[in-house]
C-alpha cells in the first residue's frame, strides 16, 4: 500500500475517535511502527496531506509537529519532514564512573569528537564556586559533540583547574586516559539527571528536531582526597541513551 492509500481518511478517520489531528497522528504513527513510512523517507509536504485527508492544514501541521516533538519525524529547513531513522540506543551504567570513550569500546563501538572549544579561559561564576577557584584563576575548558559510529550522541562540556589539566589540548579521545597519565583520575562523582527539550543549538549539532527531549546531566567529579576536579555538563539525546541504575535494599 503506498503512502497516499494509507491517508485516504475513508482507511481511519471516526467522528467518534477524538479530534482530527490526533486521529492523523495514530495513522502516520501506524505508518510508521508498521515500517510503510520507512526511515528516513520523506513525508508528503503538508498541503499534499491535507488535500488527500480532506483536514486544514492548521490540523495537519498539528498533528506532524506532535510526532516531531517525539521524535517520530525530522524536518529539515528547505527539504521538508522525514520519518525519523533508525537510531542505535545505548544503556549507560549510573553505578560506574566512566569515560564516554569508554563506555562506548566496551560495546564496540568507534568514538570520534567534533571540538566546539577546547582551551584555557576565564570562569564563570558557577566554575569558579563548583571547582574552589579563586577569583583570578583560569579554567581549563573543553566542549565537544560526541559519536558513536558516526552518529551524533552527547554534548559534552567540561571545565577544570589548571593543575589537574594544564594543557587542554592533550585530550585528542578520551579526559579519563590523560587524567590518567598523571594520577588525576576521579574516583568518585555525583550526577545529576534532568529531562529537558532540545533547544535550536543543540538539537542542530545532535541531528534531531528543535524541543526533541534529551537528557541534562550535571556531574560533579572527585579524587580520592575529596577534592573537586571536574565540573561536566552533558547533553544526551533522548532516542538514544537509557540511563540505568542498580538498586539494592537496604539493611533493615
Amino acid at each position: 500500500m503506498r503512502a497516499t492509500e494509507f491517508l485516504r481518511p475513508e482507511n481511519w478517520r471516526s467522528e467518534a475517535s477524538g479530534p482530527r489531528y490526533v486521529q492523523l497522528r495514530r495513522r502516520i504513527q501506524e505508518g510508521i511502527d508498521s515500517g510503510l513510512l520507512a526511515p528516513d523517507s520523506p513525508l508528503p509536504p503538508e498541503r499534499e496531506i491535507a488535500a488527500l485527508t480532506k483536514l486544514s492544514r492548521v490540523t495537519v501541521r498539528k498533528a506532524i509537529q506532535e510526532l516531531v516533538r517525539k521524535g517520530a519525524i525530522v524536518q529539515h529547513q528547505g527539504s521538508g519532514s522525514f520519518i525519523a531513522g533508525s537510531v542505535r540506543r545505548v544503556e549507560q551504567s549510573l553505578s560506574q564512573l566512566t569515560s564516554f570513550s569508554e563506555d562506548m569500546a566496551r560495546r564496540g563501538l568507534s568514538t570520534s569528537s567534533i571540538w566546539l572549544e577546547r582551551g584555557i579561559f576565564l570562569p564563570t561564576p558557577e566554575e569558579v564556586a563548583t571547582l574552589s577557584l579563586t577569583a583570578d584563576a583560569s579554567v581549563a575548558r573543553i566542549s565537544r559533540l560526541r559519536q558513536a559510529d558516526g552518529q551524533a550522541m552527547a554534548l559534552e562540556r567540561a571545565s577544570l583547574p589548571l593543575d589537574i589539566l594544564p594543557n587542554p589540548t592533550l585530550v585528542s579521545s578520551s579526559l579519563y586516559e590523560v587524567l590518567d597519565q598523571t594520577g588525576n583520575r576521579p574516583e568518585q562523582a555525583r550526577q545529576k539527571i534532568s529531562a529537558i527539550n532540545l533547544e535550536e543549538k543543540d538539537a542542530r549539532l545532535l541531528d534531531v528536531a528543535t524541543g526533541a527531549a534529551g537528557l541534562k546531566i550535571e556531574r560533579v567529579s572527585y579524587l580520592a582526597s575529596g577534592r573537586v576536579i571536574e565540573f561536566t555538563r552533558s547533553i544526551y539525546r533522548g532516542d538514544a541513551y537509557d540511563f540505568v541504575a542498580e538498586l539494592r535494599l537496604s539493611p533493615r
